[in-house]
């Protein structure tokens, strides 16, 4: 193993993260639905109870990418993490109200009411995905930040990465394309939300209007998704050699097609996105839209993800600095790090098959409204 087959290799591990993060936001955009599904306080219930038994997979998830962003390439973990601390702050916080939310709602001596919990996890179902979309979306479209590796022998002040404005990554949220991305990660949270209650709720009315707002839901999705993906394919990228970073016209669309096998895996995401969400909007008794779409979310995802680091492209530019903009070189550990952390990672299959295990056993029985009258709900 190479030091360069390392580097791509934990960046397909932290693409792969974020791919899962990103289908498991199905939590986040089922909160959002609490009272468009919910008409009555038990169907309300019912929801939060299907969402409240996986939300801890989707925090976990989120810990576990920011953490191997850390162990792999800390100089990002740096620079963005800690100079644009208030995007990130943001969103740990929106998760900090739904675990509390979730535990809170319906104790004894809740003087708020369990409609005021139940609105801070809508907060956190628009907050994260909208939030965490947007930071993705740095990734093809740069951020504020400059890099001074020789800062670090400075006494006073050995601070490498800096954010170059005061907003501290809210400027994120001042570029359209970055909130276009936003917005679709948004709205397919919500389709990935209703199509898991689709599937885990027993109750007729629930996925009878489940059924009816996938379809709308679907094509606000396609109206972010499509201009972003095509925009991402035809704009200009950055490009990295031994003679520096410099901007590539299309870096993008050329990283696909020299790696084709990500072209054709992200094709088949894709039209697995597209299959799961028409077969299920088409029959109220279909309920497996959410493996299909599921599938396809974190293949497009992983491939996205993947085309923003690999075939020698800046996958964190600076607007203000070219020369700043993080590689997959310049921002990794250490080979030994990398090499001993690789190790480690062969354990990944079992910890997966945990949590396959975990999830089967959760999902074994259907929710129903009788459970959540005789046993212990949300």
């Amino acid at each position: 193993m190479t030091y360069e087959f390392l580097q791509s290799y934990w960046w397909f591990l932290v693409s792969l993260l974020g791919a899962l993060l990103v289908f498991l936001m199905f939590v986040q955009g089922a909160n959002t639905l609490i009272f468009c599904l919910g008409k009555t306080e038990e169907e309300r219930r019912l929801i939060i109870n299907s969402t409240g038994r996986k939300w801890e997979f989707t925090f976990t998830t989120l810990v576990t990418f920011g953490g191997a962003f850390f162990a792999s390439f800390p100089l990002f973990y740096s620079t963005s993490f800690g100079g644009a601390y208030w995007l990130w702050m943001i969103i740990l916080f929106s998760f900090v109200i739904q675990a509390v939310s979730y535990e809170f709602q319906n104790k004894i001596g809740n003087f708020l009411g369990p409609k005021t919990f139940q609105i801070c996890l809508i907060i956190n179902g628009i907050v994260g995905p909208l939030l965490l979309g947007g930071a993705v979306a740095t990734f093809f479209n740069g951020s504020n930040f400059l890099i001074d590796k020789g800062n670090i022998t400075n006494s006073l002040q050995p601070v490498i990465s800096r954010w170059a404005n005061a907003s501290h990554g809210l400027d994120a949220l001042l570029d359209p394309w970055n909130v276009v991305l936003g917005l679709a990660v948004l709205m397919l949270a919500r389709i990935l939300g209703m199509l898991y209650i689709k599937n885990n709720i027993e109750h007729q009315q629930i996925q009878e209007r489940c059924t009816r707002q996938l379809p709308w839901n679907a094509l606000l999705f396609l109206l972010f998704f499509l201009p972003f993906l095509i925009r991402l394919l035809v704009k200009d990228g950055f490009s990295t050699s031994s003679s520096g970073i410099t901007i590539e016209s299309m870096k993008y669309l050329h990283n696909l097609l020299e790696m084709p096998i990500l072209l054709v895996i992200l094709l088949i995401g894709i039209v697995l996105v597209l299959f799961g969400i028409y077969k299920s909007s088409r029959s109220v008794q279909y309920r497996k839209g959410i493996w299909f779409t599921g599938t396809g979310t974190v293949l497009s995802v992983l491939v996205l993800l993947l085309i923003a680091g690999w075939n020698n492209t800046a996958y964190y530019p600076s607007n203000i600095d070219l020369q700043s903009s993080l590689t997959l070189a310049n921002s990794c550990s250490s080979e030994f790090t990398l090499r001993t952390m690789a190790i480690v990672s062969l354990l990944i299959p079992f910890v997966l098959a945990y949590i396959v295990f975990a999830w089967r056993a959760i999902d074994r029985k259907r929710i129903t409204q009788e459970e959540i009258e005789q046993g212990e709900a949300y």
